[in-house]
Order: structure tokens, then sequence, then C-alpha cells
């Protein structure tokens, strides 16, 4: 079932209220005759109490807030979500649910499961990949615009703004900002309207921002701006009609993603920055003390401890593969992971890892938990997630082989800015692990096949 763009995601108005007539009075029933003395009394029929069932839109509330924004922004990838992608849970957050449900033949509970959720992240994921989606700064306004980079291929900007288009202008999307005294939303608003014969077929003006959709010629529009201490920004999307299946999710997320007056910090369109301490796992893979872990959590370090075995050094690192290869000097007693596989990675995986001392109280306890492996495009994702600390852990197959190594990162998802982002769980593949020791010089040992004896706890210290 898809939702039309009505628009998108902040202007919702409130719901008439509904008046309902008044019930005539019911008229009172007449005294029962009394029973005679000798009569029993008939059995009451009784009807059982079925227990309190939690509705899905307080389920939805007893979620995290960044799960919610993230199963909204993967909602609207697919075109079954246009509310505000702002992670509060709602009834239209649970509509779209279950629209997604029954064109998957599910029962409409409302409520993803752990199968439901991962092929909803797997075919947003899709279409932001197809698209090219990614947040991006506006380098002379500090502005943050969601953009579908594969789609608008061709940039002009100077200091008034930014202009991105496809090959064939089919797709313009443009970012303005100019002075303007005694600017308001209104004013702003009435003069957007009046431009290139624009034919508004929604319109809502509200005191800190306005939104417009409608036909300018052939192509449709969307228009989003805010003033602010006489400065103007607007972000105009212009696309073909043929395009509509497309952008109509692109507008959707752009619309949510859009902040055009940034507080204080132009870094908030790219991940958060990272802690001063940080935990993760690092996987023993040969007895002389190399280590490989996460690139991103290894990153910037002063020191990298090793709890029991002193400091780590980083040696070499693989953006593209997202590892990292450490060595301890001088350590003994190392067990190596033997890092023999099967090639294809299995669904059922599990992850052998330390999590991060406040989830265990303080201890550095090695644990394993069961998760799924889903491929999607050139990833690998695992779900459910597992606890912070787990970057850079052993992943066993169902047969006993390694399988790759686990990676937490920042999903990109769009949403307002200052919200926590959700999470997400990959698999870096065996082979591209071997593949990554062998051009670093380290050749996979045939080790012990017991994970938590190989896995070491990280501790980056940064700045």
């Amino acid at each position: 079932m898809k939702l039309p763009l009505v628009v998108i995601a902040t202007a919702l108005t409130a719901l008439p209220g509904t008046a309902f007539a008044q019930a005539p009075a019911a008229k009172q029933p007449a005294p029962p005759k009394q029973a005679p003395a000798h009569t029993s009394p008939k059995p009451v029929a009784t009807v059982p109490i079925r227990p309190g069932v939690q509705a899905p839109v307080d389920t939805a509330k007893a979620m995290e807030q960044a799960e919610r924004l993230a199963i909204q922004s993967d909602l609207a990838w697919i075109s079954l979500y246009n509310g505000a992608i702002n992670g509060e849970a709602s009834d239209r957050m649970v509509a779209a649910i279950k629209a997604f449900q029954k064109d998957h033949g599910a029962k409409e509970t409302g409520v993803l499961n752990a199968q439901e959720r991962s092929t909803l992240n797997a075919a947003a994921r899709k279409l932001q990949d197809n698209v090219g989606w990614k947040i991006m700064t506006d380098a002379t306004s500090g502005a943050r615009i969601g953009l579908p980079s594969k789609l608008v291929p061709l940039i002009v900007s100077d200091v008034n703004g930014t202009k991105w288009s496809s090959a064939t202008g089919t797709i313009q999307i443009e970012y303005a900002r100019r002075k303007e005294a005694n600017a308001t939303t209104a004013t702003v608003a009435a003069n957007e309207k009046k431009l290139n014969a624009r034919k508004t077929d929604y319109s809502v003006v509200k005191p800190d921002f306005f939104v417009l959709s409608g036909m300018q010629g052939l192509k449709k529009f969307y228009i989003r701006g805010q003033t602010r201490n006489d400065e103007v920004r607007v972000l105009t999307i212009l696309y073909d009609q043929a395009t509509e299946g497309t952008m109509t999710p692109v507008t959707v997320a752009m619309s949510s993603a859009y902040n055009p007056f940034p507080g204080g910090a132009v870094a908030q369109a790219g991940p958060p920055p990272r802690k001063k301490v940080e935990y993760s796992t690092g996987i023993v893979v040969s007895a002389d003390g190399a280590i490989v872990a996460d690139r991103q959590t290894t990153e910037g370090c002063m020191t990298i401890a090793v709890p029991g075995y002193g400091n780590a050094t980083r040696i070499a690192d693989d953006e593209t593969r997202e590892l990292a290869l450490l060595r301890i000097y001088g350590a003994s007693g190392l067990k190596p992971l033997a890092m023999a596989g099967n090639g294809a990675t299995k669904p059922s995986v599990t992850l052998t890892g330390i999590a991060d001392p406040q989830n265990q109280g303080g201890r550095n306890a090695v644990t394993a938990v069961a998760t799924t492996a889903t491929a999607s495009g050139a990833e690998t994702s695992l779900s459910p997630e597992p606890a912070l600390g787990f970057s850079g852990a052993a992943a066993i197959d169902s047969d006993g082989k390694f399988a790759g190594i686990a990676r937490l990162k920042p999903a990109v998802v769009a949403g307002p800015p200052g919200t926590p982002l959700p999470l997400q769980a990959l698999l870096v593949p065996a082979d591209a692990v071997r593949d990554f020791l062998k051009a670093k010089g380290v050749t996979a040992v045939s080790g012990t096949s017991d994970a938590k004896a190989s896995v070491l706890r990280l501790v980056c210290v940064r700045k």
C-alpha cells in the first residue's frame, strides 16, 4: 500500500474535533419480581475477561527513540510512511508498519518482529544505496542537507547556495540563501508561490518555517523555507512526474533531514564524535601478538590498552574493509583464532566479544550471542545488534568456522539533527579479513577454534 506524498514531515496539523450527539436517556427498567422463597436462583452467565493487550503504539513508545527514528526512516524509504521522521511513536507509524506487514503477507500486528525488522531495513538500505543517499553540510552556511548524490551528480555552487541536477535536468535540487530585510516565513512563502508560474496544491506557513508543493510546468516541486535574523534559506526540489516513484521517498527523507540553521556546530552532518574512552573487541591472529580489530573504534587513540597485556600499537588499517591491525610486543600465551572459513556466509552466526563494562557491571567477561546474517547489496547486516563493545567481535558460523568480524557503526537515517543515531551491526566477511591480513604480511594460522580464548578487550583513550 503506497501512501501519497501529502507533505512531508513537519506540518502535521491537528485533527478537527468530532462532535457526538447526545444519546436519549434510557428508560429505567422495572424492578424484578421477587422469586418465591423456595426457588433457587438461576446461575448467572459469565464472560471470561481477557487480560489487557498492549497497544502497538504503546509498544513503540517503549522502544529507544533511536530505534523508532530508524523504523520511521526505513518506512519512509519504501513509501509507506510520510509523517515526521522524529522518533516519536504515533498511530501513523503503526499504520505504516501494518501496511508493510500486509504487503509481505504477514499478520498485521503493528509491531515488527526481528525478521520483519531486518527485511524492512534491507529494503530501505537498498533504495538508499540506489540513489546514493548521504547527509552533507553546505560549506558556506553550515546547513544540513540530505542528498541523493547518484541522481544529481552535476553541481554548481557559489556564496548564495548550491544547485544539484541530473544529467538531463529531470531532477533538480537547489539550496539558496540570501539576506532579506524584515523577512518572515509568510512573506517569503508568498514570493515563492509567484515564481515560475507555480501552481501550489499544498501550503503550510508557520512562524518558524513554511512548506509548499505543487506543479511548476510539467515538474513537481517541493519547497521548504526558513528565516532567521533577515537570513532566508530555502530548499527547492523539482522533478519530472516520470521520476515520482523514485523521488517521493527521497523528498520525504530530504525534508526531515534538512536543517538550514544547525545549532552552532557544522559537524552535525557527520557521524557523532568518537568517545574519549571507547571499548571494543580484538581478535588474536598470531602468537607473536598480531590482533585484528575494527578500524573506527581504534582510530585517533593516544593509547590502545589491552588489559592484562599492556598497550598495543596500531600498525596498519584499511578504510575499505574498515579493519585495523594492532600488535602487542613481548606478550606470551596468546591463542590465535583459526581463520579458515567456508567462503559463503551462513545465516546463523554466533558473535564472541566483550561488551562495554557499563553493560556488564564493570566486568571484563567474554560472552557469545546468537545473531542472523542477512546479505543486502554489498554489505551483510547482523540482527539483532550486539551490545556496545562488540565492534571487532569474532563471528563463527553454524559449522564452527570463522565467518568474519562484527562492526558497529551509526546508521545514516533521515531525521532531525541532534537525535542519537541508531547503531547498525555489519559483518566484515572472512575472506575480506584474510585478504587484509595477507596484504599486511600476517598469515592466518590453524589456531584454536575456541573464539572465547582468542578475543581481547581493547580500550582506546583519546584526547
